[in-house]
């Protein structure tokens, strides 16, 4: 038998038909327990906490701040309302991943592969894996540049060991504090505060003027929206043990949804600050010949000099502690996604420190490279490169969410009401067609523009268009393939399998070092 130091963080309990009319929010018998009241009352919003925020988590990471800081230092203002649309679709496209994980008690990857072929489910696992490692590169690059040993991980587990906090609150806590250290940006210099008039403009009036607008809002985007995210959200509600009455169900929606409006808010504000203070410090016409050079190829590297006004010559270094958090905060989020995607798609299971270990290894290899040739510009410009992967791969979890959650045989009677569904199609489509532009364009004006012979241009031709051929005809096969999978509906189930949530198989992956129940005689 395992022993009570070994239980997993959420464990279901089997106390039958229990009436909460007067329990508490957290069972006492283990206060790792999270269980919702039957009982409906706003309080029940404390119990749901947690999966929304540590999803936004990503939201605010290296590879953000890289495509936020390029933003504001080449465009000033004129892409805020990329940040203002993507926040928008990404609360949209998180709530319903939540919903999916709510009502079937399944994740995204799962009913993937539930529900495709085994050639299509494979290439989607592998989409997604690109999509867990083009994450952890922002990550991988701020590590090679940060030369701090400081680790929110650390900091986490004391909280833990000091006032018995579970581990993902600890990192939530310690992550947000010190990414706050960014919100102070807004005062870094005294002689470029941004106009609140042309921060308005910015985020209400949609603009993309200028060579390369069009690129770095695509990593604007597929910074903001991630498809790892989907499949990491949709399977961290799970482990909340939720009531299965259509009320509980319902409750369990909005008040993920709620949690995800309130954490996304965070993560837009913080975002808009740094493009803001960017935008207005690059801008400013007494800028230093030493900041201008600076602000002309502005990266990581180079942004501390914007706190330097409010805190002296430790901008340096505070800013490095701030980056190097929320790298390793986001490389948390990027743990599990990996975990969810491996058991969804192949039904299986690494430990978290080799999983944590393989997606690391690929995504510092050519962080390394770059790094070594390129330099810190080099390094810049791979972030970039990588966001705009997640932005091209977006269609391939967000086109199977909204099949799956606008299906009748999947979600019963919480299936997608028509205006969500044509909104979230909206979205989508937007996503897509941005993107598609960008590939033929791009790729013209790179065919049109070389050096190359003749011959040579043809057979690159022929080989490029023909991969965008295959990438249109995959998201084709994705929006036209019609559903046959049925899922049987927790809500609906007798009172034998009401018990089918928190999933112990998920709640295990979240911590490290657990054994799984089914592992214990």
């Amino acid at each position: 038998m395992a022993s009570a130091s070994e239980r997993p963080q959420f464990i279901s309990n089997n106390g039958g038909n229990r009436s909460f009319s007067n329990a508490p929010l957290i069972d006492n018998s283990d206060p790792n327990q999270i269980i919702v009241p039957e009982k409906k009352s706003w309080k029940n919003f404390f119990a749901y906490l947690g999966p929304g925020f540590l999803v936004s988590i990503a939201y605010i990471d290296p590879g953000n701040f890289e495509t936020d800081l390029q933003a504001g230092a080449q465009y000033k203002y004129e892409l805020l309302w990329i940040i203002l649309v993507a926040s928008c679709a990404a609360l949209v496209i998180q709530s319903l991943a939540a919903n999916l994980g709510v009502v079937t008690g399944k994740h995204l990857a799962e009913h993937c592969r539930a529900e495709y072929s085994k050639v299509p489910n494979f290439l989607l696992w592998v989409v997604a894996e690109i999509a867990v490692a083009a994450c952890d590169i922002p990550e991988g690059t701020n590590f090679l540049y940060s030369s701090l040993h400081f680790s929110i991980i650390g900091t986490a587990f004391a909280l833990n060991m000091l006032f018995h906090i579970p581990v993902w609150i600890g990192v939530l806590l310690t992550g947000l504090s010190t990414l706050m250290l960014l919100a102070l940006q807004q005062y870094g210099l005294h002689y470029s505060k941004p106009e609140p008039r042309e921060v308005l403009h910015g985020l209400f009036v949609p603009q993309l003027k200028g060579n390369g607008a069009t690129g770095l809002a695509i990593s604007l985007l597929g910074a903001m929206v991630m498809p790892h995210n989907l499949f990491l959200h949709s399977a961290l509600v799970l482990s909340r043990k939720i009531p299965r009455s259509a009320t509980g169900i319902k409750e369990a929606c909005r008040f993920y949804l709620i949690e995800s409006g309130l954490a996304l808010t965070v993560a837009f504000l913080i975002n808009v600050s740094v493009i803001s203070v960017s935008g207005a410090v690059c801008n400013a016409p007494d800028l230093s010949p030493e900041d201008r050079a600076k602000c002309e190829d502005l990266d990581l590297n180079k942004a501390s000099f914007l706190l330097r006004n409010a805190v002296g010559k430790w901008s340096s270094k505070l800013f490095a502690r701030a980056l190097l958090a929320s790298g390793q905060s986001s490389t948390i989020t990027g743990t599990y996604a990996g975990q969810y995607v491996m058991q969804g798609f192949l039904d299986l299971r690494l430990e978290p420190w080799l999983r944590n270990f393989l997606t690391r290894c690929l995504a510092i290899i050519p962080s390394l490279v770059v790094a070594i040739i390129g330099g810190s510009a080099g390094a810049g410009k791979l972030i970039i490169i990588a966001s705009m992967i997640l932005s091209f791969e977006l269609p391939f979890a967000v086109v199977p969410l909204l099949k799956f959650t606008s299906c009748k045989i999947k979600m019963g009677s919480y299936v997608n009401q028509m205006a969500v569904s044509a909104l979230t199609w909206v979205i989508g489509g937007l996503i897509m067609g941005i993107n598609i532009y960008y590939l033929v364009s791009s790729f013209i004006k790179l065919l049109v523009h070389s050096h190359m012979k003749l011959g040579l241009v043809v057979f690159c031709g022929i080989l490029g268009f023909s991969g965008i051929a295959i990438y249109l005809a995959s998201i084709a096969y994705l929006v036209f393939r019609r559903n046959r999978k049925a899922i049987p509906l927790l809500a609906s189930t007798n009172s034998q399998t009401v018990e089918t949530l928190p999933r112990q198989d998920i709640v295990d992956m979240q911590l490290h070092g657990k054994l799984s129940t089914s592992d214990v005689d």
